[in-house]
């Protein structure tokens, strides 16, 4: 870098490692409307629950190849025998309950996409209002977002489809990080970048 040049601004959260500066620059807040991705992120943000988003993120290559890169058509064919093989790897947390609840939502997934027509429409619909929250994202506004109303409403809708590990700071998370919200804080360097893509984002 530069004498001169200033380094970018970003995310209070974001530690200054090449991976979480790489996932914070790349892909949390970015929209998605993949239906794998989806699942993944839903199902890593379970996994998250009691630890740091760090420690599953270093582990993340390692769950991919244990749930056959979160195709949760794959997945919620899983029997006991793979829930010992993913209890043995020590690549991935290795929870008992985590691990089941990732395989039986792979079925409730299944069902959403038959009933919606994919997970993205499904879960767009609880794109964060943002109408009445304040214009500018500071670090103070947002270490109190800690969840919002639509999460609330997803987590409670998703329970009732029999959904496993999906409550409601969990499913903020989850949209934070798959744009149905835009939180990257006022002065991020890609905040604008983020916003741009969301309004061009055709809704699913």
């Amino acid at each position: 870098m530069p004498r001169d040049a200033q380094p970018l601004q970003r995310c209070f959260w974001s530690d200054g490692s090449p991976l979480y500066d790489g996932y914070h620059d790349r892909e949390w807040g970015w929209p998605v409307v993949d239906d794998i991705r989806l699942f993944e992120k839903i199902s890593l943000e379970g996994f998250q629950a009691g630890l740091s988003w760090i420690t599953i993120l270093k582990k993340r290559e390692a769950f991919r190849a244990g749930f056959d890169g979160f195709d949760f058509r794959k997945v919620a064919r899983y029997t006991e025998a793979d829930v010992q093989r993913l209890l043995g790897d020590a690549g991935i947390v290795r929870h008992r309950g985590k691990i089941e609840a990732v395989i039986h939502n792979a079925g409730r997934a299944i069902d959403l996409q038959r009933e919606f027509g994919s997970l993205a429409r499904y879960f767009w619909q609880f794109e964060v209002d943002i109408s009445k929250r304040p214009k500018r994202l500071t670090v103070e506004v947002l270490r109190s977002f800690t969840t919002a109303p639509e999460a609330i409403a997803l987590s409670k809708d998703l329970k009732k489809r029999g959904w496993k590990f999906v409550g409601p700071t969990t499913m903020y998370a989850f949209m934070q990080a798959m744009g149905l919200v835009n939180d990257h804080q006022h002065d991020c360097h890609v905040r604008a970048a983020v916003e741009d893509a969301r309004r061009a984002l055709p809704r699913p």
